[in-house]
């Protein structure tokens, strides 16, 4: 088949193939005469305008790119474990380049496309002629392959391709072994279903109704109509009456001229208008449609109107662990059923590493990382190697908490229950000490945070008041609708949007110069000399708070929006709300803050000097009952003293339960409980 793989490569370099003739004619004239895909919009749908129709296409480009830059290993298995398996002659083609050509991700995504629109792609595998090794991949073109299966005797049953390229003179029949390809949904697993013939009807619809929105607004966006004559007018002349009108009325340059009709000449709609024929909401739903079909979240073709903040990451994960993750299955197990000979399956597989996708944003993955570190699953390298960072020296030590023992060893004894009272006076002990300081550095931090709050608030009531003025104003300029405010208020509220850039902007150095000062005197309170550096701790911090933030404002703002019975309506709820803020909120920030963040920033400080448990201290515990069950709780230093989910029962039998780990006071508002180091006397 060495010819076979001269001339793919052939017909890969050229820039343009054989000019189409009678007897080589070209896939597009074929189709001319024969008709195209049945369906009902009266529109021409195929293989090449199905990709014109751009819902289709970034759904396909959607699912081809994400494949694609995924990376595909090839792995040995271990006795425990797995291995890359560098040394296998398929490493480097499934992972760097499979030919001289191109590289993987632009092989991939390419028979990717194939597989979602013929219903299967295909690539020609070139072997060494002595060793059978396999040296080259190279993807063929779906129009010129036909998928047969073959019955060998025995029962056995065979795929084969039939390659007819009758420009270049190219006829082959490739055996397995000589091929791989990748299917998907079919009738009989061998052969996929074509996406664009299963959707023509739906394609075409969407295609049709972009063709009527670019003939509308190439008339000017007004609909047909007719002149009605009250005389009868001669053919010649009805011709040159309609001429004459095109002439000066058609297209969108010549749109709301003014008509002068003379002789008793008047003019009659016979369309209707687009509200009335619902183009906009076709073509939105047509988006919904094509997702649907390819089991895409919409949003991932720009359809945002159900998205938000708090479920956008989990229809992301949706999508990698059902859509995305079937083809991914697909390519592996084609790959290992196709490209690897039988006695090496045992031993080897190929997989694709999803991590890069399923990466949530810094402070959910640094949150990940601390319960791996703690649990003893994951090193310090381990970590560095998934953000992508270089090893350090002793960074492959693995750490468990000290208070865990194996199952059937014995309790405490009565020695170790005294030292743990002994801790917890000595804990009371430094608590009365470390009040007074962390309540003078919080009294000074508290007004930069309000002050800072404010400007946040006050730019808030401009951005989001400019909106409302946009598209919820019921004056004469008129407004669009609640949806467009809405999109708009989530471009406003993006983590890499204007709010958000003013919120780090201004809480970031705060944050870490409030969290300097206190890990100062948290330090000196255990003896630490060495000095600690909270700055990277500070700016997780400040992100995780800017993320709550943007979520709560956006939801807050959404939920009054959508509540309200009309436009004025909901202008003045958002209006209400955001002078709201401006007077309530900053003071709330600051309060907050002042509680949290002493208590965080000290946690982190001890940490670093090897403080190893915590002791919950509550202070005017009268006014609260479930602090008055904490205090004295003692933890080690990695753990929660709240997890997440449990209940935390007051003195009147009703119970907090807890929506998040809880690491340090406070657990509600207006709780000034604090954490202490537990140390030895």
């Amino acid at each position: 088949m060495g010819f076979l793989r001269s001339a793919v490569q052939t017909v890969a370099r050229a820039s343009a193939g054989p000019l189409s003739g009678i007897a080589t004619p070209e896939k597009w004239v074929v189709d001319w005469f024969t008709g195209d895909m049945a369906n009902s919009a009266g529109v021409r749908v195929d293989y090449d305008t199905a990709m014109m129709y751009a819902p289709f296409f970034a759904g396909v480009r959607v699912i081809a790119e994400d494949l694609g830059l995924l990376p595909l290993f090839l792995y040995e298995r271990m006795r425990r474990g797995k291995a890359r398996a560098t040394g296998h002659p398929l490493y480097p083609l499934l992972h760097d380049a499979p030919n001289d050509m191109m590289g993987a991700m632009s092989f991939k995504e390419a028979l990717q496309g194939h597989a979602i629109t013929w219903g299967g792609g295909a690539a020609y595998v070139v072997t060494d002629e002595r060793t059978g090794v396999i040296e080259e991949l190279w993807p063929l073109r779906p129009d010129r392959l036909k998928v047969c299966v073959r019955q060998m005797g025995k029962g056995r049953v065979e795929r084969w391709l039939k390659y007819r390229d009758d420009v270049n003179g190219i006829y082959a029949n490739l055996a397995p072994g000589e091929f791989l390809y990748v299917n998907g949904l079919g009738f009989d697993g061998v052969r996929g279903y074509s996406v664009v013939e299963l959707a023509a009807n739906s394609i075409g619809l969407g295609l049709a109704t972009e063709h009527y929105g670019a003939k509308t607004f190439s008339n000017g966006s007004a609909p047909a109509g007719a002149l009605s004559h009250p005389e009868n007018l001669s053919p010649e002349a009805r011709k040159r009456m309609a001429d004459d009108w095109e002439n000066i009325h058609r297209g969108i340059d010549r749109s709301h001229r003014v008509a002068i009709l003379e002789e008793g000449v008047t003019w009659q709609q016979v369309g209707l208008p687009n509200d009335a024929n619902q183009f906009l909401e076709t073509r939105k739903l047509q988006v919904t449609d094509m997702a649907r079909w390819l089991r895409l979240p919409p949003h991932k073709i720009g359809d945002l109107d159900r998205a938000t903040f708090s479920n956008i990451e989990e229809q992301q994960i949706d999508y990698v662990s059902s859509a995305l993750s079937a083809w991914l299955t697909r390519w592996e197990q084609a790959i290992l059923t196709q490209l690897l000979l039988p006695e090496e399956r045992a031993r080897y597989f190929p997989e694709h590493l999803v991590d890069a996708l399923l990466r949530g944003n810094t402070v959910a993955r640094y949150q990940a990382y601390a319960v791996g570190r703690q649990w003893g699953w994951l090193s310090a390298n381990d970590v560095r190697e998934r953000e992508n960072l270089n090893p350090v020296d002793g960074g492959d030590a693995y750490l468990v908490p000290l208070n865990m023992v194996p199952a059937g060893s014995s309790p405490a004894t009565d020695d170790e229950d005294d030292a743990r009272a002994v801790a917890r006076r000595h804990a009371r002990m430094l608590a009365g000490r470390s009040v007074a300081a962390r309540e003078r550095i919080a009294e000074a931090w508290a007004p930069k945070i309000a002050e800072a709050d404010q400007e946040i608030a006050d730019l808030e009531r401009k951005k989001v008041g400019g909106l409302v003025d946009e598209h919820l104003d019921t004056g004469d300029r008129g407004g669009r609708s609640t949806s467009a405010f809405i999109a708009a208020l989530q471009v406003l509220y993006a983590q890499d949007g204007p709010i958000a850039a003013a919120m780090t902007a201004l809480w970031l150095p705060i944050i870490t110069a409030f969290a300097a000062d206190v890990a100062e005197d948290a330090a000196d309170q255990v003896g630490h000399e060495d000095e600690v550096d909270l700055s990277t701790w500070a700016h997780a911090y400040t992100l995780s708070h800017v993320a709550y933030r943007l979520a709560t404002s956006f939801g807050g703002l959404r939920k009054r929006t959508e509540a309200a019975d009309s436009q004025q309506d909901a202008a003045e709820a958002v209006v209400d709300l955001l002078t709201k803020w401006q007077q309530e909120r900053p003071e709330q920030t600051a309060r907050w803050e002042a509680a949290q963040l002493p208590n965080a920033a000290a946690r982190e400080t001890w940490k670093e000097a090897g403080v190893r448990q915590l002791q919950w201290v509550a202070r005017g515990s009268k006014n609260c009952p479930y602090c008055t069950k904490l205090d004295g709780r003692t933890i080690a230093i990695e753990e929660p003293f709240i997890a997440k989910g449990d209940e935390v029962e007051g003195e009147d039998g009703e119970t907090l339960k807890a929506k998040r780990n809880t690491f340090h006071p406070p657990v509600h508002a207006g709780c000034d409980c604090e954490v202490v180091p537990v140390v030895a006397d």
